[in-house]
């Protein structure tokens, strides 16, 4: 079953993640960047990335970057982002925000001042939330899959 489209924005597209299916890939452990090696000789085992990717199915999705105002933090335009929405939003975690009817990818800091939300491109600022934002954390990223 193909993931469904949930929801499209300026910053974010968001999809449903299906894990009722399973498709086991030749996993070659051990591949150096350095001299090759016969690694081809050494597939004896496989991975399903449903398994090794998603911990929790029923709260997981999935959804694709727009922009590059997180560029350094190894996320660009295009990249599929795998979202967790049961995991705490702790200081330091890249999380997919909703604010004031927004959709954005934001690292969360949270300090004496308060909670910021902070993109990781110069180019762009951090957001101090004051009273009057309304902000829902819609899940935490833990994968970022990328083309290269």
């Amino acid at each position: 079953m193909a993931a469904l489209h949930l929801h499209s924005s300026e910053n974010l597209d968001i999809y449903s993640a299906h894990t009722d299916t399973e498709l086991k890939l030749p996993l070659m452990e051990g591949v150096r960047a350095g001299f090759p090696s016969p690694a081809a000789d050494f597939i004896d085992t496989s991975i399903d990335l449903n398994r090794h990717l998603i911990k929790h199915p029923s709260a997981t999705y999935y959804a694709r970057a727009k922009g590059d105002s997180m560029r350094d933090a190894g996320i660009f335009d295009g990249d599929l982002l795998i979202v967790d929405k049961s995991l705490d939003p702790i200081d330091g975690k890249i999380a997919i925000c909703y604010i004031d009817g927004e959709f954005t990818v934001k690292r969360i800091r949270i300090n004496k001042e308060g909670v910021w939300l902070v993109p990781a491109n110069e180019k762009y600022k951090p957001l101090l939330l004051h009273d009057g934002n309304t902000l829902t954390i819609w899940g935490i990223v833990t994968y970022v899959i990328k083309s290269v």
